[in-house]
């Protein structure tokens, strides 16, 4: 198996890993058993659990942001362009749950050097979602930013109750989700009684 190959093994591994049991509570060994490579063999690729976790966190953060910027280049319409930033995230997580729930839930983990990237990533991701909001309303910087922090906490917690295999599909939670971050939720008038 070429290297790469086994890194982008052991990066899976290890997420699915942190994602069920927590960073702190995996240990190397842990790891190891769930690759099915030897301790020797791990470090190979890293020196040890967080760098391990820097690189999931790395790795996904850029993904995301990437299909992002691809998502929203393809209209100029402002709502349009903050659905498809808000399907790509949805459709994005719904394949990657368990590097996503890291990202979400154990970036604090991080230290150094590796915890000012991930802040630095996160910042000009939020910043990116904050702006697309901010071309459908006329809300202050301010508010678009805590609309854009509502937006990011509704898509990540998908990972607390929704199942990819369930009777809901990935793109249909993804219109849903778009949908409401644009519309809220409705309550129909009520007359009265």
């Amino acid at each position: 198996m070429p290297s790469d190959v086994r890194l982008d093994h052991l990066l899976r591994s290890a997420a699915k890993v942190f994602a069920a049991s927590g960073y702190h509570r995996t240990s190397m060994r842990d790891l190891a058993r769930a690759s099915g490579m030897s301790l020797a063999g791990m470090y190979y690729y890293v020196r040890g659990k967080e760098e391990l976790l820097a690189l999931i966190q790395e790795r996904c953060f850029d993904a995301v942001m990437d299909g992002a910027k691809l998502a929203i280049a393809v209209t100029r319409d402002p709502a349009e362009r903050l659905q498809a930033f808000i399907r790509h995230h949805v459709a994005f997580f719904t394949e990657h749950m368990a590097e996503m729930k890291i990202l979400s839930h154990e970036a604090e983990s991080l230290t150094g050097q590796a915890a000012a990237a991930m802040r630095a990533k996160k910042k000009a991701y939020s910043a990116l979602l904050a702006d697309l909001v901010s071309k459908v309303t006329d809300a202050s910087p301010e508010e678009c930013a805590v609309r854009a922090y509502a937006i990011f906490g509704m898509m990540n917690w998908i990972y607390t109750w929704y199942r990819p295999d369930g009777a809901l599909p990935p793109a249909e939670l993804a219109d849903r989700l778009a949908e409401l971050a644009l519309h809220g939720v409705e309550l129909p008038s009520r007359g009265t009684a």
